[in-house]
């Protein structure tokens, strides 16, 4: 018997006679721990094993949505299995970006790669349908929000900000968590989906699923997600319950 809410427990019996299914998530902060360098980022123990049963059952799809592109996602996570690897919020989508719109990504990491420095504890980080700006470790929270409002107040309007915990994300692309998860789903004809996040760009992913469908914000703050649970150690507990699950056969 597993610690979870038993209302979020008794969803996911019931999604799990469902076929096919897909079972979304994104990364940091839900299947790792977050942590202050991005590239340290390493499954909470369990998880990795919990998912390849989870992937492991008839009709059932595991996908990884985040914001990291994907191969940085492979690399850092360690995850190898049949999944689907959705990276840079959609914009990585079994396809890499065009060129154009990688020399616009270059662009703008140019352009704010001298205000960044100037903020100690500041990184920027180049992904490939976007540029980050972090403020984690900048020493004074109110000298990283102002990093963060001047960064706005620099670039094109027409990019799409991706705010986070402590982060500034700009995507040269409209792609979104919530887009991606509908592609998804009509690719695979899904009877039901589960989507497992922590962030606000995870609240399109939320939108974009259906009644009847599981979803699940990871932490604290405000969510349209039906269900809570605390952190990674609570998400493998999850996924094993789900495992089980679906190690029965679907109706």
């Amino acid at each position: 018997m597993t610690g979870l809410p038993e209302d979020l427990a008794r969803a996911l019996d019931d999604v799990a006679t469902r076929r096919p299914l897909l079972v979304a998530s994104d990364y940091d902060g839900v299947l790792a721990p977050i942590v202050g360098d991005p590239a340290a980022a390493r499954p909470q123990p369990g998880v990795a094993e919990a998912l390849q049963r989870v992937a492991a059952a008839d009709g059932v799809t595991v996908a990884l949505v985040s914001g990291r592109g994907v191969d940085d996602l492979r690399t850092t996570s360690g995850f190898c299995g049949p999944f689907r690897w959705i990276g840079s919020h959609g914009a990585e989508f079994d396809a890499p970006l065009a060129g154009e719109l990688a020399e616009q990504r270059d662009a703008l990491g140019e352009l704010l790669a001298p205000l960044v420095a100037g903020t100690p504890g500041a990184r920027l980080e180049v992904k490939p349908a976007s540029v980050a700006v972090h403020v984690r470790q900048v020493p004074d929270p109110a000298t990283g929000t102002a990093l963060l409002e001047r960064v706005r107040s620099m670039v094109d309007p027409s990019l799409t900000l991706k705010p986070g915990k402590a982060v500034l994300e700009l995507a040269i692309t409209d792609a979104d968590k919530g887009a991606s998860l509908r592609r998804l789903r009509t690719e695979l004809g899904a009877a039901a989906a589960v989507y497992l996040g922590d962030d606000v760009t995870d609240e399109d992913g939320f939108r974009a699923l259906e009644p009847g469908d599981v979803t699940v914000k990871v932490g604290e703050g405000e969510t349209v997600a039906a269900h809570r649970v605390a952190d990674p150690v609570a998400v493998r507990d999850l996924l094993e319950h789900l495992a089980d699950r679906l190690a029965r056969p679907p109706r």
